[in-house]
């Protein structure tokens, strides 16, 4: 991934003084972000928000409509049917 990042035309945010507690990083910049993965590859960290609900985490869950309960036995047969 960093491979491909240009990090040089990244834009520069604000600098920030790193204390004996460690880095603060202002409110402002996480947006509503509650929780972030903070990710460190060569000599960059990246912080990247957790969403809480990601869609792709439900994908497949309800993948029929009807009353159906033998979907995923005989998918092609509900798919194709004349």
């Amino acid at each position: 991934m960093l491979d491909s990042l240009k990090l040089d035309k990244l834009e520069l945010i604000t600098r920030a003084k790193i204390t004996e507690q460690g880095l603060l990083i202002p409110k402002h910049l996480l947006a509503d972000t509650a929780e972030v993965e903070i990710r460190q590859a060569y000599n960059v960290l990246l912080i990247v928000p957790i969403v809480d609900k990601d869609p792709i985490l439900h994908l497949g869950t309800q993948p029929i409509i009807e009353d159906v309960s033998d979907a995923s036995v005989n998918h092609d047969q509900y798919l194709y049917r004349p």
